[in-house]
């Protein structure tokens, strides 16, 4: 065998190698040493200029080198045409016809936004625009099916139960000592008894596993009473009810099982820390660790009047928070402001720099929070 021939074949090798890899280093147990301290990405809420903003988000996260991205939900408007599609080149004389976006909004999200990120693998999380008419879980779940029966999650949810093979909106996979549960709060009724039986469940296995040092639970909508309440799981009674027993369930997680607790959220158009810094929970329980992060290209929101109970308030900014894992399953999250220079070259090119510009001063709403 020739020199040529035996390169040849070693690159094929190591190749399968990587792809055989995947599932692991997917999961956050990549090859480096256990001790090591490791990353992952998350933000939500990408309509509007979704398309400009993402390509940003996935650049400056790979400098980071983190272990996935979490989308938590809102890819596309829906009901009505994101900004970003009207200023694509074809359409910028003649709007698309209405069954011509909405055939095309999710494939958009995925050839923009998601596929930015390369080889850093993508979990996604559902949001209530996933689900305006005449969209309908039904069809989000097989359209982003690659997304959501990857090896990581079908391998977990084999192990949690060898007899269920259905495909969900609501997961969870481990890595290194962190339990990762997205959950699914798009719709009102929400959290229904499936899913709240399903929660229970993982809730109750993190607790006996000595392995299981940090859970991290992420969602569209923030859980009830937070300083965002107003456009949360307070919208409705049935989300008010099992969103108060789901913060229960993790607390008391914390609290007895002496297990690290964060939540994760989108659906308000800012940037947030501490967000369930409330008179109820410091009256009803005590306070988790919370964030909201819908920063990743929605038009954005004013902030709460009671904004200043939170550790961090911002609005009118894009970007994603950088989770830093360390050893001891200790999280420090970060907030990675994106500016207009971060956008690639590429994509001012394609949506032009005026519309660019655009996203970044004018795409806001000056009407108080909904």
């Amino acid at each position: 065998m020739n020199v040529r021939r035996l390169a040849a074949v070693i690159t094929v090798a190591l190749l399968f190698g990587v792809v055989a890899e995947w599932p692991r280093q997917a999961a956050g147990q990549s090859t480096a040493e256990s001790g090591a301290a490791w990353t992952f990405a998350v933000s939500g809420d990408s309509r509007n200029c979704g398309d400009v903003v993402m390509p940003g988000i996935a650049a400056s996260a790979a400098r980071h080198q983190p272990e996935f991205y979490w989308h938590l939900g809102d890819f596309r408007a829906i009901y009505t045409f994101d900004e970003d599609i009207l200023h694509l080149p074809q359409y910028r004389k003649n709007p698309p016809l209405v069954y011509t976006y909405l055939t095309t909004a999710w494939t958009d999200f995925i050839d923009n936004q998601i596929k930015l990120f390369g080889a850093v693998p993508v979990f996604l999380g559902i949001g209530n625009h996933e689900l305006i008419y005449p969209k309908t879980r039904e069809e989000w779940i097989p359209q982003f099916a690659d997304w959501l029966d990857n090896p990581v999650i079908r391998e977990q949810r084999e192990k949690d139960n060898p007899h269920d093979y259905r495909v969900k909106t609501y997961y969870h996979w481990t890595a290194r000592g962190v339990d990762f549960i997205s959950l699914d709060n798009a719709s009102l009724e929400q959290f229904d008894d499936a899913q709240m039986q399903w929660l229970k469940a993982v809730i109750g296995r993190d607790a006996g596993d000595s392995a299981i040092k940090t859970v991290v639970v992420g969602m569209h909508r923030a859980l009830p009473d937070s300083i965002s309440a107003s456009h949360s799981m307070n919208e409705s009674p049935a989300g008010l009810l099992t969103g108060r027993q789901v913060y229960a369930q993790l607390l008391h997680l914390q609290n007895e099982s002496h297990k690290r607790v964060y939540i994760l959220a989108s659906h308000s158009h800012f940037y947030m820390e501490n967000v369930f810094n409330t008179e109820y929970w410091r009256t009803n329980g005590g306070i988790l660790a919370g964030w909201i992060v819908g920063t990743a290209g929605a038009v954005r929101y004013r902030l709460p009047p009671n904004a200043k109970d939170a550790r961090v308030a911002e609005t009118d900014v894009y970007g994603y928070l950088l989770g830093t894992v360390s050893s001891d399953g200790s999280i420090r999250f970060d907030f990675q402001r994106l500016q207009e220079i971060d956008i690639p070259a590429s994509v001012k090119e394609r949506y032009t720099a005026e519309f660019v510009h655009w996203c970044f001063v004018e795409n806001r709403s000056l009407a108080p929070m909904p």
